[in-house]
């Protein structure tokens, strides 16, 4: 007979913010739920700038650049997570999820000492102030899908409140940008955290179905 303690204890999705000199965690972000649909997207990066149009021969592309790739492809990743207050009566919320949902802004927000010592600079006429760097992000799907990010999108749709207006449940469209090698300098430690994610879809598509030319009906056709 099965007991409920040997059903295992299903892996949560999440982010986490790692500082990328010393290489440690500085947050984790555990989602309450894992999401129901990923939505992602591969955008190859060509070296033509176009090949033929359809018009017989009217295209403007490099011949000799048709099948080269400047790089990785460009993936992005979109999906929606949920924050309920009411699932986790256990804890107290005497904010709601204010606090679930702040942590979330600050990944496209500066802090304020950021801020107050960016206006330090300007205000002792330095004359370039460089953009101020956020920590490297990295995003989780299981061990199989840890990768560096940037948040593109974050849209909060706030559906409930307690009697003081505090948030207790929303859902949040979150989009990112996978940043490769071709984003981050060859020695940041995002630039490593990418390879070794495209080393693992490398070691998963070697284990894919392998077909052969005759399930297509292509036997002796492609010789030459």
């Amino acid at each position: 007979m099965t007991r409920y303690t040997d059903i295992p204890k299903p892996i949560r999705s999440g982010i986490v913010l790692i500082d990328p000199e010393r290489g440690t965690p500085q947050r984790i972000i555990v989602l309450q739920f894992n999401p129901d649909t990923l939505e992602r997207s591969l955008s190859p990066q060509t070296a033509g700038a176009g090949g033929d149009s359809g018009g017989g021969g009217s295209g403007n592309g490099d011949r000799n650049e048709a099948l080269r790739l400047k790089g990785p492809a460009q993936e992005t990743w979109k999906f929606t997570a949920e924050i309920d207050a009411t699932d986790q009566l256990e804890i107290a919320a005497p904010v709601g999820i204010h606090p679930q949902l702040a942590t979330l802004e600050m990944l496209v927000q500066p802090s304020t000492a950021q801020l107050r010592e960016a206006s330090r600079l300007a205000k002792n006429g330095t004359i370039e102030i460089s953009p101020i760097e956020m920590p490297l992000t990295l995003f989780t799907w299981g061990s199989k899908r840890v990768m560096p990010v940037r948040l593109t999108e974050l849209s909060i749709n706030e559906s409930a409140f307690d009697v003081n207006l505090n948030p207790i449940r929303a859902s949040l469209s979150i989009g990112l940008k996978v940043l490769s090698v071709s984003d981050l300098p060859a020695d940041h430690l995002g630039a490593d955290l990418y390879m070794a994610h495209l080393a693992q879809k490398e070691q998963l598509a070697r284990g894919g179905l392998r077909g052969g030319l005759g399930a297509l009906g292509l036997n002796g056709v492609l010789s030459r």
